[in-house]
């Protein structure tokens, strides 16, 4: 049998399963979606956010790329933001990386891999902004790891600074932002940072009406 064909069987089995247990099931997922939570974390295949929150289908609203970036120039983030904060009303917003993290690491490296150099700048100027601290870290891995954590940092102060969150702070004040990390050997996650609905950023990021 195919790969393919295998996730295709999968998926009819996974639909009886929860017809079986609930007959509802699909017709409540069709007719409404309520997410108190946006993910944002990285597209590595080890990560599934339903699956290590213990969530189910339509309880996350889930925006995925490499290294869990927020980019002030990437409208398919900014379209998922706009639509998660002012239509969905989510509570909180989750940025998650993870220990190990390939983007980051690739990033801390000289090495040139075409296209995808012009993401890795991004993480490459969270190195810059904590340079002292990230290379007077002399074991490779735990250098990684720190780096994963800063930038999980970095990420979630650049939702603080987006006008879309800011807007809906100043409207309904949510939604809380989280900065976490996921442990692969371990399947658990580190709470990095917590950015309160209203907390005050540098005046320089402040948007006004």
């Amino acid at each position: 049998m195919k790969p393919i064909d295998q996730l295709l069987m999968a998926n009819k089995a996974w639909a009886k399963e929860r017809t079986d247990d609930d007959p509802q099931f699909f017709k409540r997922l069709e007719s409404i979606q309520t997410p108190k939570f946006l993910w944002i974390g990285c597209s590595d295949s080890r990560v599934p956010a339903n699956e290590i929150t213990g969530t189910e289908p339509g309880e996350i609203f889930v925006h995925r790329n490499v290294a869990n970036m927020v980019v002030h120039t990437d409208l398919n983030l900014l379209t998922v933001l706009e639509y998660a904060v002012h239509y969905l009303n989510v509570e909180h917003i989750i940025v998650c990386g993870h220990y190990g993290c390939g983007g980051v690491k690739a990033s801390l490296t000289n090495k040139s891999f075409g296209i995808i150099n012009k993401w890795l700048r991004n993480i490459k100027d969270v190195h810059r902004f904590h340079a002292d601290e990230v290379e007077a870290i002399t074991n490779e891995d735990a250098r990684v790891d720190r780096m994963v954590e800063l930038n999980v940092q970095e990420q979630v102060m650049n939702l603080a600074k987006t006008s879309i969150v800011q807007k809906a702070w100043r409207e309904r004040q949510a939604p809380h932002l989280h900065g976490w990390v996921y442990g692969l050997s371990d399947g658990l996650i580190k709470t990095v940072c917590d950015v309160p609905a209203g907390t005050r950023i540098d005046p320089l990021y402040e948007f006004y009406e």
